[in-house]
Formats: structure tokens, C-alpha cells, sequence
């Protein structure tokens, strides 16, 4: 393995994955997230480290997942068919076809393949030998969540004492999406890397690969950016630009003194979602650090555990469209009213949650409301431009802010306007 290390790899990896090789040999991490644009050779790299992690620890196996089984074999199956023969092991290696797997003969020791649109067929991966010490998740993008990915995960990480998971994509343009707004949470057992092809010796991709990058770097860089560079540019039609998120401590919060709370009702398949925010009315900031979001939710419970978060019964603003769900919450002793919404009520609130200078959310007391508010975007019409009109679906976080906010938007509306 040393020789193949010594005059292999090199011809397989960038140096910019140097650094991340030396990770991984030392076991410093066990996720690792790979992004980057076209030519970035990051799949080429993990193909790379898991033949040869295979080859050094004779209890690993792997699992090579895409969204689609469909689209294993012309893509992570080629890949690491292609490092086998590329680090000069192909005599050591047996591959089959039908179905797709890899074994090391030496030791028996398996490369499994499966696609997550077959969930049974991953929980029923087994090998006969050693666990399941490298996970691929290849082009990230296309898995409907971390729920989802958890849930892989959690089927796989059994009876090994150190794991390798693999998160190889293109990121998507919208800063929305969520493999953008995962990989901005910091975990301690987590790397992330980021690469693009100008990090790859220009003999590797070859002159008509950098003319074409060349050549839309020129004529629209924002599609550059994202396509070779791998950057987050954005769709265009994010709605709040202005949000951020972060933790907010309990001391924090124990300075607020604004604090507004909202309910928005749920239905059969809608969530209830009551919230409560801190509004900083001078420097225009809003702090929303609390949240509850349930489906199936009666009014009665709902009601319990609003008092458990508002002890001191302060005054909530509710959806004024379900009189009877306000009396209800009455009658349960909360003090609710019913905002008074206009014609363009839903529109001026929206633009008003825009203007202000931050909104803040922590993203781990309130992930539906960090989800609903960053995910927000105007939707596009058959040729392909963004509709005026704002969307009116999973926005349920979003009307409980605008209700909370009544009364300070009230304040700043034109005297005209009609509210």
C-alpha cells in the first residue's frame, strides 16, 4: 500500500485535497462534505480514499448511494471502477455487474451499491465480513433532507469503531436549499472542503474543458461562479435576504424587552405554529427564539404549551380568519386577539419583514421557522419569470411573525394605505 501511496495517489489527487487525504488516513473526522464545480475532481477523490482505505483496514466495507438507483452504475460504479485501475490494483479487485458490487479478493471485503429511491434495499445491506466503515452519499443535492440522510445513516453505523461518510455535490444555486443551510452548521466531527478546477493541474482536464470555462466566465459570470466555481449564487427570487442564523442564548434573551408572540391555525395537514420574537424596534432588527409547530395539534393542547413558554400570559396576535380557534384559546385562559388584516395586509407585512435590517433566527429552537424563512422564494411563471405575487404556501412561521409584528408595523405604515 506505501508504494501505491508513494507513486499512485499523486496521479489521482489534487493537491488541494492534500490536506483532506492526511484527515481522513488519521481518522481526525467522520463526516466529510465535498463540494465544488465541474472538474473539481472531488468524486475522483473519494473513490480514490475508499479502495485505498479498503485496502488498508481489512474490516472495512463501503456503501455507494445515489438518489436513483438508476444512476449508480454511470456514475459512482465507474468512478471507483476507474480508480481501481487508475492506482494500478485492478488484479486485486473483482468486479461484478449484475448486480453492482466490488470485492476485494484478498480479504473478501465488499463495495455495495444502492439507491435511496429502494429504502428497504438499504436497510438489508450486509457483508459477512468487518461493517460498513465508508458511506458515499454522491451528489448530495438530490436526497430529500438530512432526515433522510440520518435515517441511511443510522442503518449503517453498526459495529465499527470508526466511520467514514462521504457527501459529495455541485452546490445548489439557492442559499435556501438544504444541503447550502446543513453545511453552514459547524458540528467538531465534521470537515468541509471546497474546491474548484482551477485547483487541478490543467493537463488533468484538458484545453477544451478550460476553453469552455473560460469562454462562460466571459459571456455570464454569475453562471461561472456556480457551475465551475462552486459557489452558492442564488436563484434571483429569494424573498428575505436579511436573514441570519445563529444561536441566541439564554442570556441573550433574558435582555430582550420587546418581545412580540403570534399563532398562525393550523388545519387537517398545516401546522399550528405559535412563535415568540424579540423586535429591536431602533436599529430594525427581529430575534425569534422560540417556537411551536405541530400538526394534528387541538387547541386545548396547544394552549398548554403556550402557557409552559408564556407563564406571564403576555398578549398573543392570532390569525383573525378562525374565530372560533380564538374563543377556544379564551376560554383556555390565554389573552389572544385577531390581527386586523386588509386588502394588502399580506403583502405590506412581507415587505416589512424585508426592510428590516437582520432577521435573526436560532436555528435550533426554531428549525421550522429558520427552514420556512430561508426556503421562501417567488415562484416562476411557464417562460420562466418570477411572479409579482408572493407564494402563499409553507409560509405558516411566516404569517405568525407578520401577526406578532401588527402593531409595530402599524407605526411605520403610510397614513394612506389601506391595513
Amino acid at each position: 500500500m506505501e508504494v501505491i501511496e508513494q507513486y499512485r495517489l499523486t496521479d489521482i489527487i489534487a493537491p488541494s485535497f492534500y490536506d483532506a487525504h492526511h484527515d481522513i488516513k488519521d481518522g481526525c473526522h467522520v463526516h466529510y462534505w465535498f463540494k465544488g464545480g465541474r472538474g473539481s475532481t472531488k468524486s475522483t477523490f473519494v473513490s480514490a480514499e475508499i479502495i485505498l482505505g479498503m485496502m488498508r483496514d481489512p474490516m472495512a466495507n463501503a456503501l455507494a448511494l445515489r438518489k436513483v438507483k438508476d444512476t449508480l452504475k454511470d456514475s459512482v460504479f465507474e468512478q471507483l471502477t476507474w480508480a481501481i485501475e487508475k492506482l494500478g490494483v485492478s488484479d486485486y479487485w473483482h468486479i461484478k455487474y449484475s448486480p453492482l458490487e466490488m470485492t476485494y479478493t484478498p480479504t473478501g471485503q465488499k463495495i455495495l451499491f444502492r439507491g435511496a429511491d429502494k429504502p428497504k434495499k438499504i436497510k438489508s445491506a450486509k457483508v459477512s465480513k468487518g461493517y460498513f466503515k465508508y458511506v458515499w452519499f454522491e451528489e448530495l443535492d438530490e436526497f430529500a433532507g438530512m432526515e433522510e440522510i440520518r435515517l441511511i445513516i443510522q442503518s449503517l453505523m453498526r459495529g465499527g469503531e470508526q466511520f467514514c461518510i462521504f457527501y459529495s455535490y455541485n452546490p445548489p444555486k439557492s442559499v435556501r436549499n438544504w444541503v447550502n443551510e446543513e453545511v453552514a452548521v459547524a458540528r467538531p466531527d465534521r470537515l468541509v472542503h471546497h474546491s474548484s478546477y482551477v485547483d487541478v493541474p490543467r493537463e488533468w482536464l484538458g484545453v477544451q474543458f478550460i476553453l469552455e470555462a473560460e469562454h462562460l466566465k466571459a459571456v455570464n459570470p454569475k453562471a461561472y461562479d456556480h457551475e465551475y466555481g462552486g459557489e452558492v449564487t442564488g436563484t434571483g427570487g429569494e424573498v428575505f435576504a436579511n436573514v441570519k442564523l445563529r444561536p441566541i442564548t439564554d442570556e441573550e434573551i433574558a435582555t430582550f424587552d420587546r418581545i412580540r408572540r403570534g399563532i398562525d391555525w393550523g388545519y387537517a395537514i398545516d401546522p399550528f405554529c405559535y412563535g415568540e420574537m424579540h423586535f429591536d424596534r431602533t436599529h430594525r432588527r427581529l430575534y425569534i427564539y422560540d417556537e411551536i409547530y405541530l400538526v394534528n395539534l387541538s387547541n386545548r393542547k396547544a394552549a398548554e404549551m403556550i402557557k409552559k413558554k408564556n407563564p406571564l400570559n403576555r398578549p398573543i396576535t392570532c390569525d383573525s380568519a378562525e374565530p372560533k380557534s380564538i374563543a377556544d384559546m379564551k376560554d383556555h385562559g390565554l389573552r389572544v386577539k385577531g390581527a386586523r388584516k386588509g386588502p394588502d395586509s399580506v403583502e405590506y407585512g412581507i415587505k416589512f419583514l424585508q426592510d428590516l435590517e437582520l432577521i435573526v433566527i436560532d436555528p435550533e429552537r426554531c428549525p421550522n421557522t429558520a427552514r420556512e424563512f430561508m426556503n421562501y422564494e417567488l415562484e416562476k411563471d411557464a417562460n420562466g419569470n418570477f411572479k409579482a405575487e408572493f407564494p402563499d404556501k409553507d409560509n405558516h412561521s411566516i404569517d405568525m411573525a407578520r401577526y406578532a409584528l401588527e402593531d409595530d408595523m402599524k407605526r411605520v405604515r403610510p397614513p394612506m394605505s389601506v391595513y
